[in-house]
């Protein structure tokens, strides 16, 4: 009996673990194996475990098997980071499987994410500069950032608001379009393409992309199809909001 209540809490840390981790934006080889080296550091002799994007499965032996469903996904390294220094803290003895156990609740509950306008003013600052790095001018820089911050926040607003994917991803595109055709035309812009390229880039899913590709090359084979899969379809999504705004105008 007392082994089973162990396993259970076991898998409980680590199908939590996973789940964070996935839920962050992390690759799916680095969540298996912190999973599995959170299961022998707390004594399992054997452990198997199976992870997607949209849940993970975990067994401790032939009856010990438990699964987690994975609801929401975005990026927050720093979450990630945190979560692998508790691992090796735990690896390490420093604080006991109960301990880790709520040290997970409570990052979990306070999860770190950058306030909103502190997202906005990075928006701003990689959009000029970038439009600057693509043989941008500088008298585009202040409407390239002034764009750039006006398409990230409908994007990061919209994710709240809106309950089907990939729509914040095309209303913020389409107004960045606007925008930069409303610059053009009242002179307050004077490369329409590169103003457009730099506003995008806050929108451009580099991370999953970048994580696919890591997923494929480690045997992730379904976890690095479906995430690429994910960035294509908000590539995507960018792209024909562009599009509208050159064929309606």
């Amino acid at each position: 009996m007392t082994v089973i209540v162990k396993d259970d809490r076991i898998l409980a840390v680590c199908l939590l673990a996973g789940k964070m981790m996935i839920e962050s934006g992390s690759e799916m080889y680095r969540v298996e194996d912190t999973m599995q080296r959170i299961a022998y550091n707390a004594g399992a002799a054997h452990c198997e475990t199976f992870t997607t994007p949209t849940g993970l499965l975990m067994s401790l032996g032939e009856s010990r098997v438990q699964i987690l469903q994975v609801t929401h996904r975005t990026i927050n390294l720093e979450q990630v980071e945190r979560i692998n220094a508790l691992s090796r803290r735990f690896a390490v003895h420093e604080i006991s499987l109960g301990a880790f156990h709520q040290a997970l609740l409570q990052l979990n509950r306070e999860a770190v994410v950058f306030p909103a306008w502190l997202q906005l003013i990075a928006a701003a600052v990689i959009s000029s500069t970038l439009m600057i790095l693509y043989n941008g001018v500088w008298f585009d820089f202040p409407s390239t950032a002034i764009i750039g911050t006006v398409g990230y926040a409908i994007f990061y607003f919209g994710k709240q608001r809106w309950q089907v994917n990939f729509l914040n991803e095309f209303f913020a595109s389409l107004a960045i379009g606007l925008l930069a055709w409303a610059a053009v035309r009242l002179h307050l812009g004077q490369r329409l393409d590169l103003i457009i390229i730099g506003a995008v880039m806050p929108l451009v899913p580099g991370v999953p992309i970048t994580n696919a590709v890591r997923d494929i090359l480690a045997g992730h084979l379904l976890s690095g199809l479906a995430r690429g899969l994910e960035a294509l379809l908000s590539v995507s999504a960018i792209g024909i909001g562009i599009a509208l705004t050159f064929r309606l105008f």
